[in-house]
């Protein structure tokens, strides 16, 4: 049976791995009620875990109190659930598939140039036989990368959205909605693929830049 994280800890966690984020976020991503969304928050508030920023971009963000303590409740969830090995065994098995699904989602973007002279121009989704071949890599990418999202969630139940989040994204992409493979502030293909690779470096505790340098080109745009 999957390991079911602490609700102090996933309420700390959603924060690292997504950044600032609302009250009713958090629930929904953590699947926690906002009543103990709310109860927790305010528990971490005390000790100096968290703020809650307002203006153009409000929510909850951690401290660095906070940061660091996300740091050692993952290192404590992944010896308790005996999960480590799982983790790190699906992170490799990840970042096979990263520098390939960062290709796609440039492709996606933009048409390659004929020649090396000239710059890559927009891709304006025109061209039905170019979209149906990155779509084609993007669905044997999104086959290989399923396998992965069930070993973690069977390790860990709080990865248990990924899969459904991804496939949902790659459904949307391929019934036309092309937002949906890259586009920030909702839960495109890149985006969720991105919260994914964030979560499993906070989980393992590596640090971005000490990826290889194939693995760690990604950006939120």
């Amino acid at each position: 049976m999957a390991f079911i994280s602490h609700p102090a800890f996933l309420t700390l966690h959603v924060l690292r791995v997504r950044g600032i984020t609302e009250t009713a976020e958090i629930a929904t991503t953590t699947g926690l009620s906002e009543d103990a969304v709310v109860a927790e928050l305010a528990k971490h508030r005390e000790q100096e875990f968290v703020v809650l920023r307002e203006g153009r971009l409000p929510g909850w963000a951690l401290t660095h109190l906070g940061r660091n303590e996300d740091a050692d409740l993952s290192r404590v969830e992944l010896d308790t659930a005996s999960a480590r090995n799982a983790v790190d065994a699906a992170y490799l098995a990840f970042l096979d598939l990263n520098p390939g699904l960062l290709r796609v989602c440039t492709d996606w973007q933009l048409f390659p140039p004929i020649d090396n002279k000239t710059a890559p121009e927009l891709n304006v989704h025109e061209d039905a036989a170019y979209d149906a071949e990155v779509l084609d890599r993007l669905f044997k990418i999104d086959g290989a990368a399923q396998p992965i999202c069930a070993a973690l969630a069977d390790a860990l139940a709080r990865f248990s959205n990924y899969g459904p989040r991804l496939q949902e994204a790659r459904r949307r992409v391929e019934a036309g909605e092309h937002d949906w493979m890259t586009k920030p502030m909702i839960d495109s293909y890149h985006s969720v693929w991105f919260e994914l690779h964030e979560d499993l470096l906070a989980t393992l505790g590596i640090e971005r830049g000490s990826e290889p340098n194939d693995s760690n080109t990604e950006d939120e745009s």
